[in-house]
Formats: C-alpha cells, sequence, structure tokens
C-alpha cells in the first residue's frame, strides 16, 4: 500500500512494555496507523539488543524488568505524563497482565495484551500442581478481575494472531458454513445467539489449525532453540498442561485428562505437555498433517463463548484446540528439548526476516463436523509479502502485531468496554483493520478427516461411527 490510514489519536503517553520481535514490530504499525507525541512513547525491556531502533525514533528506552516490587512505581508516572489517555502495549514475558491491566484501569490508561501472563516463575514452577499452572488458570484469574470491577476502562486481553484474530476468524467462517449449508438467519447480536448459529450449523469442533513453512537459510546448531517468534514464549506454552475446549459431542476421553472444579469448566488438560503431544490436523497447503496440541487461551475462550446452557445444563459446545506444526527449525528444537527431559537448550534465537529463505504461515480456524465436513478460514501470509508490507518481523510477527493493531484501534473507539477478550470484540471491524497484513485470505473445503487412510498396518483404538471424536484426532501412539 502506498496510502496507510490514520486510526486514531492516541492522546496521552504510550508505554510498550516488552521489545522482543513482537515489540520491535510493534513499532512501523503504531507509527502508521495512530497520532500521537512521540515525546512520550516509551518501551520497557531488561534488555537493549534492538535499542538503536528506538534511538533512531528518539524513543525512551528503560531498561528494566519489571516486578511485583517495582511496576507501580515505574509505569504510573510514564502512563500519567503530560495528561490525555495513556496505552499501555503489554508484548512481554514474565510480567502479570492482571496486575498491569488492573494499575492501568485505575490510571485510566488504555491496555492491551497478547497472553493472559504470570509473573515469572509461573510455568517451570515445580511445587505447582499441573492444574494450577494451565491458561484455564490464566484465563479464570482476568475473568475474576472482571467480576470484581465491571465496566470501566477498556482492557483488551489476549489480542494477537492466536489468541485474537482467530476468534474473529471463527465468526466469519461460521457465517460462511451457514450461507453455504443453506441456513437462514440473521446476524447474532450476543453470544447467545452466535452460539446457536453454531449449534444450528452443526459445528462440532474447531482447531486452530496452523502451518509454518518458513525455511531459515541456516540450520540450528546443537543446543539451540530456534523459533519465529518468542523463544520463551513457546517454550513456556509448550511445557504447559496440553488444554482444549471440550466440546458436547464427545464420548471419550483421555485417561490422563483431567477436569477442572471451578469457573466455566469448559475444558480439560492432559497431564503431558502440549508441545509433546500431537494431533492429526489440516491446513489447504500441507493438507493433512501433525500438529502439536499445545495450549492456547482461544481454546478455552473461544468453547465457553459458543457454549449454550439450559438452566446448569450445558446442552452445546464444540471442542476446540491449537494444533499447531511450528517451523521445521522449531520441529528439530522441540525433539532436542524433550530429548533432554524438557530442559530447554542454551540459547534461543527468533528468525528475523532476513534469516528465512521463503515460505509462510498459514493459520486459520478449521471447522468441522457439519453438513460441509470441514472448513478451513485464515491466512495465508508469506515471507516475501512480509517483507514488502512491515519492516522488523517475519510472517508469523505480522499475524501478531497487525492483530495487536487492531485490538489498539478498537478499544480507542470503545474506550469504555471493561476488560474484553477478542470473542467479545467487533470482529467485522478488527478484520477491516488487520486484512491489510494477512496476505491471501481465503475459505477452503475438505473432504479430510482424522479417519482418512485410517486403519493403517496396525491396529488402531479408533471410533468409526464418528470421525470427528477426538479419540480419533489424538496420535495415541
Amino acid at each position: 500500500m502506498t496510502f496507510w490510514p490514520v486510526h486514531g489519536h492516541i492522546s496521552g503517553p504510550i508505554v510498550m512494555i516488552g521489545f522482543g520481535s513482537i515489540g520491535r514490530g510493534m513499532l512501523p504499525l503504531i507509527e502508521r496507523h495512530f497520532t500521537f507525541d512521540k515525546d512520550r512513547f516509551t518501551v520497557i525491556d531488561p534488555k537493549d539488543a534492538e535499542r538503536e531502533l528506538l534511538d533512531e525514533r528518539g524513543a525512551r528506552f528503560v531498561q528494566k524488568a519489571l516486578t511485583p516490587d517495582n511496576y507501580r512505581e515505574i509505569l504510573t508516572p510514564l502512563l500519567t505524563e503530560g495528561g490525555g489517555q495513556g496505552f499501555c502495549v503489554n508484548v512481554s514475558v514474565d510480567t502479570s497482565s492482571r496486575a498491569i491491566m488492573e494499575l492501568c484501569r485505575e490510571l485510566g490508561a488504555l491496555y492491551i495484551d497478547t497472553v493472559a501472563e504470570p509473573w515469572a516463575g509461573f510455568y517451570l514452577d515445580e511445587n505447582a500442581s499441573p492444574a494450577a499452572r494451565t491458561n484455564y488458570v490464566l484465563r479464570e484469574n482476568i475473568l475474576e478481575a472482571r467480576r470484581l470491577r465491571p465496566g470501566g476502562t477498556t482492557a483488551v486481553s489476549c489480542c494477537g494472531a492466536n489468541p485474537g484474530m482467530v476468534s474473529w476468524l471463527v465468526k466469519q467462517a461460521l457465517l460462511n458454513v451457514a450461507k453455504d449449508v443453506g441456513i437462514e438467519h440473521d446476524e447474532p447480536r450476543s453470544r447467545e445467539e452466535w452460539a446457536r448459529l453454531m449449534q444450528r450449523v452443526g459445528v462440532k469442533g474447531i482447531h486452530i489449525a496452523e502451518r509454518d513453512t518458513q525455511r531459515a537459510k541456516d540450520e540450528k546448531l546443537m543446543q539451540e532453540f530456534v523459533n519465529t517468534w518468542s523463544v520463551e514464549g513457546f517454550v513456556a506454552e509448550g511445557l504447559q498442561p496440553s488444554e482444549l475446549g471440550w466440546g458436547t459431542h464427545e464420548k471419550w476421553m483421555p485417561e490422563n485428562a483431567r477436569t477442572h472444579e471451578t469457573g466455566s469448566q469448559a475444558a480439560i488438560y492432559l497431564l503431558q505437555p502440549g508441545a509433546n503431544t500431537r494431533v492429526r490436523t489440516w491446513t489447504p497447503t500441507a493438507q493433512a498433517q501433525y500438529g502439536f496440541l499445545v495450549t492456547h487461551n482461544e481454546s478455552i475462550s473461544i468453547a465457553d463463548y459458543y457454549t449454550l446452557r439450559e438452566g446448569d445444563r450445558v446442552v452445546y459446545r464444540p471442542t476446540c484446540h491449537y494444533a499447531y506444526h511450528p517451523c521445521n527449525e522449531a520441529i528439530l528444537s522441540l525433539h532436542e528439548m524433550f530429548g533432554q527431559a524438557g530442559r530447554p537448550q542454551e540459547v534461543f534465537h527468533i528468525l528475523d526476516e532476513h534469516e528465512i529463505l521463503d515460505g509462510k504461515d498459514e493459520l486459520g480456524v478449521l471447522l468441522y463436523g457439519h453438513d460441509r465436513n470441514a472448513y478451513w478460514y485464515g491466512s495465508q501470509l508469506s515471507i516475501e509479502e512480509t517483507r514488502r508490507l512491515a519492516p522488523y518481523q517475519n510472517a508469523t510477527g505480522l499475524q501478531v502485531t497487525s492483530a495487536v493493531l487492531a485490538g489498539m484501534v478498537w478499544a480507542l473507539e470503545n474506550p469504555n468496554a471493561g476488560i474484553v477478550e477478542a470473542d467479545e470484540m467487533d470482529y467485522r471491524r478488527c478484520l477491516e483493520v488487520q486484512m491489510p497484513y494477512l496476505g491471501p485470505v481465503i475459505g477452503v473445503y475438505t473432504d479430510w478427516t482424522p479417519l482418512t487412510g485410517r486403519p493403517g498396518f496396525f491396529p488402531e483404538d479408533i471410533d468409526t461411527s464418528d470421525p470427528w471424536q477426538f479419540r480419533n484426532v489424538l496420535v495415541q501412539y
């Protein structure tokens, strides 16, 4: 594009927490799409590896790690400096989303993050039970903050590519399938109406189905974890218990699955790490493939959002989970890490746009179980197009940063919405803002099911009565 629309004016200071791959990628998007006081733009990060990008712009840099003891002291003057309404963009690790979100709401500052992040130590706490280390617990912690203080200044929780963008894609995909199977309906206006439409369409479940085919120019080294986005983030979520939203159509549950006793009870978790749990899934380019059932907030929030109840009884809920095939270098990194009993490598490295030969990140939602079998809808963003669209990021990063941009625009336009999840936002407006950065966005039907080509040479514990049972999706050997 030769013209980038200005979506709004940020009247107060901007504070960005974190300056890793996503923080760097946010810089050109914030500069293009908002007017703001550049003298009140501050970045906070414990590392200064990319500080020159900020120095070039005259942006302030605070080299500190936020902790429970210092975050109020550091953030309060920065978010209130010079008047107007401040905006906190939290794209960090090891900082409590809830704590910072609540401070921002006290100060009247807008807030957005990409994950419900805890303080350092949560993910690798050997004294915590598997249930206590789940994303379910992290999400319930954010929902508790909303119950304690409803309404007020907008704080957008978990708004990246996934979680975030995929919740908007689910709504558009559902409307597409409803039209194609001939179900007449009005545009849903409430959570219950969206859930009833999904039930009518016959959706049994949703895979957040992603394939990253970006190829590194150089092979990874021994004891190096290479990825196309935050290695710290991927290692942390990959070592958490595998989690998924649990649908009402399911007839079987793994022996090592566990349920939750409090909260929405929309999800289960497995007593095994997500990045070492494989599932069968499908994307347009690779088609049938394995993915890792890594825990993600959207697996729980989407299942919860589309739940229908009659009194206390759940009458409909789709199964929902992430099915992620990362880039080849990350696959090798995972094999190496789990081969050494889950001990992360000595070196973490994120591939930037100059270190990638070719490929794309194909990220979408696979709605399955309806009369057309399965429908994938999503983004096919290549590294080549990413380089043309925005600097300082690869295709994976731009899918995330453009979703943060959309969430920021929505927050500016809805400044008193309280704490919100991506499922509750205006999906049309958010996709309108994000679409210029997503490359081809396509919808594809497929006849593939998890039973296609099975059983093979060996006997399998499968359910032939319903191809879309989780028993058939989970790789059990």
